[in-house]
């Protein structure tokens, strides 16, 4: 069965607004590896509209630095689906829409051969966290209080504490630390 990972950058106090701070090019460069090892993303509708067109656009136009160009290549050649009960439609021709049985269409696909799948945003991996259904988690912790903005999982509805196991830890060069777990079922 392929592995569903979930990658998020977050601020010391939690903080998941990616408009409360920035990234550093060792950052970019941790989640272009980590997609290099995926074939599909999916988002929810505003991380999708976040991502798309913006990086395919890059991709085509290697208009940024050479580390936003290697990250939008990557991103350009990954299938996308996004789930959503509003966009009617979308221009990328390896883009699909989940609209309804989510939980099952998950299921499904991660059932289906190929690599990793990768997911990013709050709303969409709450509930994929809520169902059991993330494999591994991908946390980028930025050396920051921020004091305002969303915050990562206060929206979440846990029957029982989900044990993680630490797999990786990584201090990056901007003072970033990415932790990588992985999803087990031991109570904490």
């Amino acid at each position: 069965m392929r592995k569903l990972i979930y990658g998020i950058n977050i601020s010391l106090d939690g903080c998941c607004d990616h408009t409360r701070f920035s990234g550093a090019d060792d950052i970019q460069d941790y989640f272009r590896k980590l997609l290099e090892g995926v074939d599909t993303v999916i988002y929810g509708r505003k991380t999708y509209e976040l991502m798309v067109p913006f990086w395919p656009e890059i991709a085509l136009t290697q208009s940024m630095d050479e580390t936003a160009n290697a990250f939008a290549r990557v991103f350009d050649n990954l299938k996308c689906i996004v789930v959503s009960k509003t966009i009617d439609s979308v221009d990328n021709e390896r883009t699909t829409i989940i609209r309804d049985n989510l939980r099952e269409e998950i299921i499904k696909l991660k059932q289906q051969p190929g690599t990793a799948i990768s997911t990013g945003g709050v709303e969409l991996p709450v509930q994929l966290i809520e169902w059991g259904l993330i494999d591994e988690f991908h946390m980028v912790v930025h050396p920051l209080i921020v004091g305002q903005g969303r915050r990562l999982f206060t929206e979440m509805n846990l029957p029982e504490n989900l044990g993680l196991k630490l797999i990786a830890s990584e201090t990056l060069s901007s003072g970033c630390v990415a932790l990588r777990y992985l999803s087990h079922p031991a109570q904490v």
